[in-house]
């Protein structure tokens, strides 16, 4: 895992990424907050900021897509989720001041806008309006954990962690004549982490998988040709 570089490709751009929370925001307080965006270009495998560590801003992902995850303290991991294009990383640490609760870092080369904590603050004395934003943005956050959560600690077999965490993934993905389609080049290992199993039963898994059609794999993609069956399977 790399930290983020001394330097990387900054690109200005006024252009707002998307995504919910961007979405709810008044034109001047969008236009305000895209202003002090100074997107940068960051390789795959790069930390954008770790647990515990103090607060030095808010992360908007304009492109790519972000790993969060907590550690124990005997070193095992657990992926909480992808953060994707339009997600702003680092919100409650940011107007608590606490040390960040997670670790981000990058899945693929993406495009990041980092802003400071200082300048975020003052974003929000500007706009007061956007706190309920930012409520209902937070609120999502929690919820998203917890259904993590509840995927890891209440589903009974891994092959049901495992249907439930590719049902859920696929939900933003391209749909084609064969069914749903989306990139999965994650490691074994790196999957493992979001149910809390082993690199083995990931592959045992998904090798059972592909062996009753319930997904099929080409390159970097992964595709589910029925979700119902996939759902109807983890559940037997």
């Amino acid at each position: 895992m790399q930290t983020i570089p001394e330097t990387v490709n900054p690109c200005r751009s006024h252009a707002a990424p998307g995504g919910a929370f961007f979405n709810k925001l008044t034109p001047e307080a969008l236009h305000d907050l895209t202003s002090m965006e100074y997107p940068s270009h960051y390789p795959a495998n790069v930390m954008l900021f770790s647990e515990k560590e103090p607060p030095r801003g808010v992360f908007v992902v304009v492109e790519g897509e972000v790993k969060l995850s907590i550690n124990s303290s005997d070193g095992r991991r657990l992926s909480l989720r992808i953060a994707k294009k339009g997600e702003i990383l680092g919100l409650a640490s940011a107007l608590s001041g606490s040390p960040y609760e997670m670790t981000a870092e990058t899945l693929y080369p993406s495009k990041i806008a980092p802003i400071s904590r200082q300048d975020f603050l003052k974003f929000l004395m500007r706009h007061p309006e956007v706190y309920q934003t930012l409520t209902e943005e937070l609120s999502r956050n929690v919820s998203q954990a917890c259904e993590q959560l509840r995927t890891v600690g209440l589903s009974s077999t891994a092959p049901e962690k495992l249907a439930r965490l590719l049902l859920d993934w696929s939900e933003s993905g391209q749909t084609t004549d064969g069914g749903t389609r989306f990139r999965f080049s994650l490691t074994h290992e790196e999957i493992g982490e979001f149910i809390g199993a082993s690199r083995e039963t990931v592959t045992r898994t998904l090798s059972a998988f592909k062996t009753r059609h319930l997904v099929a794999f080409n390159g970097s993609m992964l595709t589910i040709p029925s979700r119902t069956a996939l759902a109807t399977y983890a559940r037997a």
